[in-house]
């Protein structure tokens, strides 16, 4: 994977489109609004602990190809806000209003789950996990784990439900519909996952209202928004106490643990090691999960998203 190197110098941190109106500048994401339409620009910037560290050599292309197959995928299951993607990195998609939650499911206790469970915090979801649970034991069913949806730089928190309907963020009947669309989507994922020998381990979901109807916007099932294990070998490692192979954005969360970075203070510098490490895990996680060999776009990525834009007249 030589070409990962190549591109190390060819990241997008930030792309600046001729586009008049609203915009909004989010960890990975920069968002131009046109009408009832909005131009997603998935950038490659990584962020963990609410802190954005970098940029990861082809990662934008890859969450935003993963998402549309995840969408294309989902379509008659749950509504969705693509409309095209005209650029490897570019969705155009409809401007919907973003609930201000999110909807986390989770069918293992891992990542921050199992750090809040095994310093003693519990309940703080409006229900009580059992003790003595161990480090990646899968649950007997999904659980629900949502949490506020904070702004740029600040820490989303965990919400119950009920504290989600009865504070008037989300209506009772939305909110149900939400979660009834998450396990839907989870339930799908999990399926296909397990027949690429990858297991889904948990994700998030964002939805929004468009035109009076509840869509999933965002992304789906991406390596940023969602950990997968491989399948083979997972019981085996479990029972030795073992960390899983993870294809997914815990590899640098992992990394950032390993040198006492937690999200309190200045975050290391990423290394050109983990940068390819992290890029060559997403690669690997793309071909497994779609089937399909990962083909790069090589070169300055600002520069053929611009040119890509303007030929479909959106700048």
């Amino acid at each position: 994977m030589d070409y990962i190197k190549t591109q190390l110098n060819n990241t997008l941190d930030k792309v600046n489109l001729n586009i008049s109106g609203e915009y909004y500048k989010g960890k990975v994401r920069d968002n131009y609004f046109i009408d009832d339409k909005v131009v997603m620009v998935t950038s490659d910037r990584v962020s963990a602990f609410d802190h954005v560290l970098g940029t990861i050599p082809f990662k934008g292309q890859i969450l935003n190809e993963i998402a549309l197959f995840w969408f294309d995928k989902t379509k008659d299951i749950v509504p969705n806000h693509i409309i095209s993607s005209p650029d490897p990195q570019v969705l155009l998609a409809k401007k919907a209003k973003t609930l201000p939650v999110e909807v986390i499911v989770r069918q293992y206790i891992t990542g921050s789950l199992w750090r809040e469970y095994s310093s003693g915090i519990n309940g703080q979801y409006g229900f009580m996990l059992p003790e003595n649970l161990v480090q990646n034991q899968e649950f007997d069913k999904p659980i629900l784990t949502p949490s506020t949806k904070a702004e740029y730089g600040l820490h989303d928190e965990p919400i119950s439900k009920q504290e989600i309907i009865n504070s008037n963020l989300v209506s009772k009947e939305i909110y149900e519909k939400a979660e009834e669309y998450a396990l839907n989507l989870f339930a799908e994922g999990q399926k296909w996952a397990d027949s690429q020998g990858l297991i889904l381990v948990d994700t998030k979901y964002e939805f929004g209202i468009y035109q009076g109807e509840l869509i999933v916007i965002d992304e789906i099932h991406t390596p940023d928004s969602s950990r997968y294990w491989v399948k083979d070998g997972y019981e085996e490692r479990f029972k030795k106490g073992e960390p899983q192979l993870m294809l997914d954005k815990e590899n640098i969360r992992q990394w950032l643990i390993d040198k006492n970075f937690s999200g309190e203070g200045t975050p290391p510098e990423l290394s050109d090691d983990i940068r390819i490490l992290l890029s060559q895990k997403y690669i690997e996680l793309y071909q497994k999960l779609t089937g399909k060999d990962f083909v790069p776009s090589i070169g300055d990525v600002s520069e053929r998203i611009n040119e890509n834009l303007t030929k479909v007249n959106l700048i």
